[in-house]
Formats: structure tokens, sequence, C-alpha cells
């Protein structure tokens, strides 16, 4: 791995940890608290406007449990990822683009879960992906073609010819 990639994962992984600490950790710890306070949900809703639709702003309460779940995955994500772990990697794509599709419903909270996770996402397909090509060249037969650092994905079975002909 290189510099150039490391340092994406790295900072996908920060913003993972951000996301879910700051953003998700904090609303399950005030869900605690205010179950523990036993503050009724219709008290919170009246004075709060959090989601534009009814139904999550009606049980605001299981949304912000579920924030913990989210919380606790995101992290595990950013963990694997620091850790150099391939689970970390699969871990932060799921939910950057479980997030990235639940946004939509979550307005306006979701904006800045979006544009975290969207960040991140990218950072990592980048990390992940690099400048390796899409498809190989066309117009060239594929026994022609000289392998080239970063078309080993698409030309492995040119690799495979090419050195039993040698």
């Amino acid at each position: 791995m290189d510099i150039t990639q490391w340092r994406q994962y790295r900072w996908a992984a920060g913003l993972l940890l951000v996301q879910g600490v700051l953003m998700e950790g904090v609303v399950f710890n005030g869900a605690l608290v205010l179950i523990v306070m036993q503050i009724p949900q219709a008290s919170i809703v009246e004075n709060a406007d959090i989601f534009a639709l009814p139904y999550l702003q009606d049980n605001l309460y299981l949304m912000m449990v579920m924030s913990g779940v989210f919380a606790g995955l995101r992290i595990c994500g950013a963990v694997g990822l620091l850790r150099n772990r391939l689970w970390g990697l699969g871990l932060s794509l799921v939910n950057c683009i479980v997030t990235l599709m639940l946004m939509i419903f979550l307005l306006p909270a979701g904006i800045l879960d979006g544009l975290l996770s969207g960040t991140a996402l990218v950072l990592l397909l980048f990390a992940r992906l690099g400048q390796k090509r899409a498809i190989c060249p066309p117009g060239i037969p594929s026994t022609l073609r000289k392998i080239r650092r970063g078309d080993a994905a698409c030309c492995a079975s040119q690799h495979v010819r090419l050195t039993k002909a040698a």
C-alpha cells in the first residue's frame, strides 16, 4: 500500500469515527439519559422538529436507539480500517452506502450524514480502486497488449496466455 492509499483510508476512517462518535453516539447517549429520566417522548416531539417525516418524528426514541446501532457499526468499521483489515473496508462501504440511501428519509439531519458518508465512500473507493483501469484499451488484440500496472484485473487472462507462450 502506498502513502496515498494509506492517507485515504486514514481520512475515511477519521470521518467515520467522527460520524459514529459525535453524530450517532451522542444521540444514543441522549436517548439513554432521556429514558432513565423518564421524560415522555411527546414532550420532546412537541418542542423539537427534527425529521421531516411524521412517522420518524413520532418514533423519536426508537430512532435515537437505532442511532446507537449505526454508531457501533460505524466505529467498528473505522477501527477495522485503521488496523488495515479487509472486513473494516467492507463494513465501512456498507455503512456508507446504507447511510446514503437512508439520508433522504432523515432530512434535515441526514444532510450532514450524507456529506460525511459520501466523502468517506469516495475516499474508500479511491484508495481501493485507485488508478486501475475499468477496461482494457479497445482496438488492440488481446495477445498484443502489454500488461501495464493497474491493468491486472482486466488483463489477467492475457498474462496467462503470454507467460504460457514464452
